[in-house]
């Protein structure tokens, strides 16, 4: 017994690649955990025990295999790019979002790095080579790495106020996406090049130096958070700039239509009354008709109200679209009763749907006698759903509501058909979407789901 013991701190004391080998793999689950639960953590990514485990399991037997077949750096590279793929396939989290959970979790991992391994190697007074191949050193120091950052998981799940939502990601513009990937990438070549360095001098490094370096980084890391917090309080600032913008139009509007029916108010009570007097019961219904189409008019304009349609790109979209059938003299009717922040639907690929929907929409309308373009939102509690219906007047009747979503199929003329296609594309991949297509003698219709 004592002479295994004494063979066991031998082997623990001295250089021992191969049993290190073997005792790095228990490490890798830890780590793949620790990892996990960073970016979980930190951007409060919704999940299941679940899928925890499948992570966990799969991407410690990925980091096993590649540490024992290939090189240093290569694995690790590999090892990222597996990161990055299995939070997008597991956690469902769009390429953005993946990457910077991705870039979060290496940066604290390689700046606690950086912070602890110099004055490990100082108090201890071993070299790089000792730290990476004696198993007592590689182990104690991987203890102290995973206990700081179980500490950090347990600081951001206490503190709800460090805690941030990816969400916003899905409201971006181009140019603001632009310049966080140029920051992402940036960020992480800084602290890849920090990584070799460390890696490679560390030993030859002063203390002073490293813990120089490591405040540097930190400095960098809140400097890029703070800029990149303020690139996009300007982008909601423009985007709320522009719905107000949209908004002011439709009061200036609303404001002319009053004022006007204001005017003819007594003139439209005269006409009525004439009729009444007359017995006209037919001409009445037709002067009614034509006094509910302006009470309608203002009824819509009060509904573009950034207030009710409670989402700026929506909203700009909505505002957008009854201008451009308004003009064409398509009659644009919208109810409108849902929280648009309640849809479990990204905000741009459902703008995109809506959009395509509409036009064709107001195109189809245009070709008709009567143009009619009719918009509801509504929320079905009991089938724990969004409905948003859009109906239109169409001429031709005899349309094929299935072949319409094929590639390259358009009745428009220079039009390449793919709109709808892209549409029944991008529903057909979404588990809580569904579009029901439909048609009367008077209306085509369009109906899309959106599952809780």
């Amino acid at each position: 017994m004592i002479q295994f013991l004494n063979n066991m701190i031998k082997s623990l004391t001295q250089e021992n690649p191969e049993l290190l080998k073997y005792l790095l793999i228990p490490s890798s689950f830890i780590e793949n955990y620790i990892f996990m639960m960073l970016f979980l953590t930190f951007f409060n990514v919704k999940n299941s025990i679940k899928q925890k485990i499948l992570y966990v399991i799969l991407m410690s037997i990925i980091s096993i295999i590649t540490s024992s077949i290939l090189s240093e750096p290569l694995n690790i590279f590999i090892n990222y790019t597996c990161i990055l793929l299995l939070i997008k396939l597991i956690f469902k989290l769009s390429i953005l979002k993946s990457v910077i959970s991705l870039a979060l979790s290496i940066s604290i991992f390689g700046l606690l790095n950086i912070l602890l391994q110099n004055p490990y190697m100082s108090i201890l007074n071993i070299s790089l080579d000792m730290l990476l191949n004696i198993p007592i050193y590689r182990l104690s120091f991987l203890m102290c790495l995973y206990l700081s950052l179980l500490i950090i998981c347990i600081v951001l799940k206490k503190i709800k106020k460090v805690r941030f939502s990816l969400d916003f990601l899905d409201n971006l513009d181009k140019q603001t996406l632009i310049i966080l990937y140029i920051n992402l990438i940036v960020g992480f070549l800084t602290i890849s090049i920090q990584l070799v360095i460390n890696t490679f001098y560390i030993d030859i490094v002063p203390l002073i130096i490293t813990f120089l370096n490591f405040i540097l980084l930190i400095s960098f890391f809140a400097l890029s958070i703070y800029s990149f917090t303020r690139v996009i309080k300007l982008s909601n600032t423009k985007r709320n700039l522009e719905s107000a913008k949209e908004y002011n139009k439709s009061l200036e509007i609303l404001y002319d239509k009053l004022k006007g029916f204001q005017h003819d108010f007594n003139n439209i009570i005269t006409t009525l009354d004439g009729f009444i007097e007359n017995n006209d019961i037919n001409g009445l219904k037709e002067y009614f008709i034509e006094v509910k189409k302006d009470c309608k008019i203002i009824n819509n304009l009060s509904l573009l109200n950034p207030r009710t349609i409670n989402n700026p790109g929506i909203y700009s979209l909505l505002n957008n679209k009854y201008f451009k059938a308004t003009n064409l003299g398509i009659s644009f009717d919208i109810d409108f009763f849902l929280n648009l922040n309640e849809l479990k639907i990204n905000t741009y690929e459902f703008s995109r749907i809506l959009g395509i929907l509409i036009d064709n929409a107001i195109e189809e309308a245009e070709k008709c006698n009567e143009k009619i373009v009719k918009l509801s939102f509504k929320r079905e509690y009991k089938n724990h759903r969004a409905t948003i219906l859009i109906e239109n007047t169409y001429s031709n009747k005899n349309v094929d509501i299935e072949n319409i979503f094929a590639k390259g199929i358009s009745g428009k003329e220079n039009h390449s058909g793919i709109g709808l296609w892209e549409v029944r594309k991008y529903i057909s991949k979404t588990k809580n979407l569904d579009l029901f297509t439909s048609k009367t003698n008077k209306f085509f219709k369009q109906e899309l789901s959106i599952y809780d």
